[in-house]
């Protein structure tokens, strides 16, 4: 939709599926306050809104016209891009360097913000450099060895000395490679140094994945010595609301939140406006640890943090050393691997989830090598790239049988155990290779009426229901008992039957986009891709659907589809990623 009011640069580029209403709108009304009517800053105003949208932090002026892609179904034209950006220069909209007084829009070496944004990374950057300049907390390493008994190099023995040895760590790693299990031993060692027993808060983006990290971290409770009454939170739940607000919580930087140690699972999912929240709520002496996959898919919300935090460059005067007692582990470390201890990183690399079939396919498209990923999926075994959907409707088929006949028995604890046999997973919500489409699909396949929440039905838990303790993202199945039909959901070890008409928030789950998958793991996963134009074609969406699987990995696309997406690796513009800010940003005639 073309905005009536939009007029020149705007109306060109919300004619092409560049900007939305929304953009121009906000553009607008900005040139309306500030009476700025100069299309070139307009256009810059709309594209700096238009990049939270997407995702990123700002917009980096000098290459915007090659990381812009107009919506896939506008026709294609070609835009005119502005050569000279000067006229931000001497905006009132714009505040040009770091130092000078607010305006709505802020000009840093080349980067052009909305101020709020700048604010919040400004805010990020200050409270890392600062804990990253403070002398290190005191810790005794001595039970390392005990806690990991096992032969040098190794890495978690390494990511937990540095993570107990600094007031902020990142432990990284794909699935499978003892993240969680890393985070338990340091939380023994911490508890067991001399003193007061520290703190601890555990949390986590979404529900989901907070009730997750509490299960893990408890399953080792009784072979680490860990005690039972740790749980863990959203970061909304352990900030705490303020009513009004969806940005703003009780615990600030006028109330600090009162742990000694506070853990973040699945930071790969939180946004830079969640992350300001949390650091500037963080007593000076919060050992923060960081646990994520910088290569998944990455937050809703504008930035991505932890990805940022992983290749920003370090303060000069930090160092890459090791501690002495896990010395022996960082022997085999690479530059890249040296350069990230820097910041207090380590990155765990060896998955215990999945054989070397699929960790070599998820290492080829990490790393961006189309030809061996195509490759291992036609030679390797339990990997195939199937240009049809045959196979995957066969599959279907067959795991959808089994399910509704042990539904129809009654047997929840194996309908629950089939839902981790094969699922499929899509790159769209809508449109023919998107996830409404093939949930109806599949539920014709399967036999059942449009609408019918028949036995054997996958549902997915889409909003958190505190009444039912299901969170965002949960799966269950709709099962038969003598009371009547009702949906199971596994809590801790047996499933939990909950009556349908208690559901407030639920849909069939048959397939799943990429995104939701994310913490989830399968027996087999397909991989349905759309077109090689698709924009949601990305290497992190094919690396994170690729990674859900334990043993097979069905890709569903064309040869060009798997190259368009390993070659597409989501940048998302953002300051923290270089060094301190200068005090002046004008960009020239870039």
């Amino acid at each position: 939709m073309i905005p009536v009011r939009a007029e020149g640069l705007l109306r060109e580029f919300a004619a092409a599926g560049v900007l939305t209403a929304a953009d121009v709108h906000v553009a607008l009304r900005l040139a309306r306050l500030g009476n700025e009517q100069r299309e070139t800053v307009l256009l810059a105003a709309a594209l700096a809104v238009r990049g939270v949208r997407a995702g990123s932090v700002c917009v980096e002026l000098a290459i915007v016209a090659d990381s812009v892609a107009p919506d896939e179904d506008a026709p294609p034209v070609e835009l005119t891009w502005p050569q000279d950006w000067t006229a931000l220069d001497d905006s009132p909209l714009v505040a040009v360097g770091a130092d000078a007084s607010w305006r709505p829009l802020r000009l840093v070496d080349g980067l052009l913000y909305l101020d709020r944004y700048w604010q919040q990374e400004q805010l990020v950057r200050r409270e890392l450099d600062e804990r990253a300049a403070r002398p290190a907390p005191p810790v005794d390493l001595a039970a390392l060895s005990a806690l990991f008994d096992g032969p040098a190099p190794d890495l978690q023995r390494l990511a937990t000395a540095v993570a107990a040895g600094r007031w902020v760590s990142v432990i990284t790693g794909g699935p499978g490679t003892g993240k969680t299990h890393t985070v338990a031993r340091l939380l023994k060692l911490l508890l067991d140094q001399a003193g007061p027993r520290p703190r601890i808060a555990l949390a986590a983006p979404t529900g989901k994945a907070a009730a997750r990290l509490q299960e893990s971290v408890l399953e080792q409770a009784a072979a680490v010595g860990l005690p039972r009454d740790l749980t863990a939170s959203t970061l909304h739940r352990l900030l705490g609301w303020r009513p009004g607000s969806s940005s703003r919580f009780r615990h600030d930087a006028t109330n600090r939140l009162p742990f000694d140690v506070v853990v973040v699972d699945e930071s790969s999912m939180v946004s830079l406006t969640m992350m300001a929240r949390l650091l500037e709520a963080l007593r000076s002496t919060t050992r923060l640890v960081l646990v994520g996959d910088p290569d998944q898919l990455t937050p809703v919300d504008a930035g991505a943090v932890l990805s940022d935090l992983v290749h920003r460059p370090a303060p000069p005067e930090a160092a890459a050393t090791v501690p002495a007692e896990a010395v022996a582990d960082g022997t085999e470390l690479d530059e890249e691997a040296r350069r990230q201890l820097r910041n207090g990183v380590v990155r765990l690399r060896v998955s215990q989830r999945y054989g070397p079939a699929i960790a070599g396919l998820a290492e080829a498209v990490r790393m961006g090598d189309a030809d061996l990923a195509l490759e291992l999926l036609e030679t390797e075994e339990g990997l195939v790239l199937d240009p049809g959907t045959e196979a995957l409707e066969e599959r279907i088929g067959a795991v959808a049988g089994e399910m509704r006949a042990a539904a129809e028995r009654g047997d929840a604890a194996e309908c629950l155990a089939l839902l981790g046999r094969h699922r499929l997973l899509c790159a769209h919500r809508h449109g023919p290779f998107g996830v409404s489409v093939w949930n109806d699909r599949i539920g014709r396949l399967t036999g059942a009426m449009p609408g019918e929440w028949s036995p054997g039905l996958p549902l997915l838990v889409t909003a958190n229901d505190y009444e039912n303790s299901l969170w965002n993202g949960d799966t269950g199945v709709v099962v038969r008992t003598p009371d009547g039909v009702r949906a199971a959901f596994l809590r801790g070890q047996s499933p939990d039957l909950v009556p349908l008409s208690r559901l407030s928030s639920a849909g069939p789950a048959h397939a799943l986009t990429v995104h939701r998958s994310q913490g989830s793991q399968f027996d087999e996963v397909t991989v349905l891709l759309p077109p090689a134009s698709s924009p949601l074609l990305t290497r992190e969406l094919l690396y994170t659907g690729v990674t859900r699987a334990r043993r097979r990995v069905r890709v569903v696309g064309s040869e060009a589809s798997v190259r368009a997406a390993v070659g597409r690796q989501v940048v998302r513009a953002s300051g923290l990623r270089r060094g301190a800010p200068p005090a002046l940003g004008s960009v020239g005639n870039t």
